[in-house]
């Protein structure tokens, strides 16, 4: 495994109980040996579940299995059953198989019907999932299952991840607490569409289920759909959220738990960036000013996801051609003359031309932190957005070139 990433979290966040759900690990050896890659979670009756998924036209057996279910009301409970190693991605019948299975195996261990089992896996694209190895741990997982197991879960779903990421808020409505707390993996292979990576998070509050969903969808577009580590897009992408109603507080259209939901799901946006495969930095772009908020996404993704702006970052270079560069291929309109461009609060360009103040000193000191702000107006209207990405290194080749090996 990769030597943990230097924009880390300092500590593991200590995640609360979430009422009506428990959890699970064990050591099923789909791909990893001696490590736990397997993950269980069990949701009480009256759960509610929301999703959102990758569009990616190959996208893999689970996935579509997922989008199929998370639509339907029920008040039964519900199970998540996540493994690490294999995809189950371009696997064709047997992919569909597989999962079949895992879902009738939990459905006949926990009594649960099929259609509320959800299961994710990721890894290895093009390999058919041992899911026998899987299931035979079925026993032993819910045997184990335990309110307090989130953390456990956390590092059972990792891949090339060099650190668990977890984000956790608790709120009170009308005096009770109310509790969410997620868990999230992701290294590479991340330029979402809909959704990114595996993401589950969980709380304890009532809530329809169409009411969950479209919080869930609007924060995602917000948090999860304004990452991108190397601008490809899983074939397996899933953020799965639950809500038990354990608390009894409900919180439909309570603008303050769709802001603690909100820091939750960026938190571990953040973590998935802060950890991409040999990253060294954490940079936040905005762009401002923009025709529309369309072609505002528009520049900074093409800005975040430019190699040669992620290669100027990761050798301290402070080489602001190249976002005028990434500005110009975006296909999103912009002027030349109209255009400013700054690292945090060091203005470097404005009109077309270099900032009379800028001095190249001042932007290869500000290049040598680990967070670092781009910021460009484009001068055009008011659109705006907000875009979170890493540099490019040799420890992002290194670790994609010996993936199978």
């Amino acid at each position: 495994m990769p030597p943990r990433s230097p924009l880390a979290p300092a500590e593991f966040p200590a995640l609360p109980v979430i009422g009506g759900a428990r959890f699970a690990i064990a050591e099923a050896g789909v791909r990893y040996k001696g490590r736990p890659d397997v993950m269980l979670a069990m949701l009480d009756p009256g759960s509610v579940m929301a999703g959102v998924f990758t569009r990616s036209a190959t996208r893999s057996a689970n996935v579509l299995d997922c989008q199929a279910k998370i639509a339907a009301d029920s008040s039964e409970g519900a199970a998540i059953v996540v493994n690490s190693g294999n995809s189950n991605a371009f696997t064709g019948r047997a992919g569909e198989g597989s999962v079949e299975a895992i879902c009738e195996a939990v459905a006949e261990q926990t009594g649960l019907p099929a259609s509320r089992v959800f299961t994710s896996s990721t890894g290895v694209i093009g390999e058919r999932l041992p899911h026998d190895r899987i299931t035979a741990k079925l026993e032993e997982l819910t045997g184990k299952l335990d309110g307090a197991s989130l953390p456990d879960a956390a590092r059972a779903i990792m891949t090339t991840d060099t650190f668990p990421k977890a984000a956790t808020a608790q709120i009170e409505v009308d005096g009770k607490p109310v509790k969410i707390a997620g868990i999230a993996k992701g290294s590479g292979m991340i330029a979402p569409d809909m959704a990114t990576m595996l993401v589950y998070i969980f709380t304890d509050a009532k809530i329809g289920r169409a009411e969950l969903q479209a919080m869930v969808s609007e924060l995602n577009a917000k948090t999860f759909n304004n990452i991108t580590v190397d601008s490809d897009t899983s074939t397996s992408d899933t953020l799965l959220m639950a809500a038990t109603g354990a608390s009894g507080v409900d919180v439909a259209w309570n603008a303050e738990f769709t802001q603690a939901l909100y820091g939750v799901m960026l938190d571990l946006a953040h973590q998935v960036v802060r950890d991409g495969e040999g990253a060294t930095k954490f940079v936040t772009v905005h762009v401002n000013h923009a025709a529309s908020e369309a072609d505002a996404r528009t520049h900074a993704l093409s800005i975040a996801n430019s190699p040669l702006v992620k290669t100027a970052l990761a050798g301290e270079d402070p080489n602001w051609g190249r976002i005028v560069m990434a500005v110009g291929k975006s296909g999103a309109a912009a002027d030349r003359d109209a255009l400013s461009i700054s690292f945090g609060e060091l203005l470097v360009a404005e009109k077309g031309w270099v900032a009379e103040s800028y001095r190249e000193a001042d932007g290869a000191a500000y290049f040598k932190r680990s967070e670092i702000e781009i910021i460009v107006d484009i001068g055009l209207g008011q659109g705006h957005a907000t875009v979170w990405t890493c540099d490019l290194t040799h420890g992002y080749i290194q670790i994609n070139a010996d993936y199978r090996s």
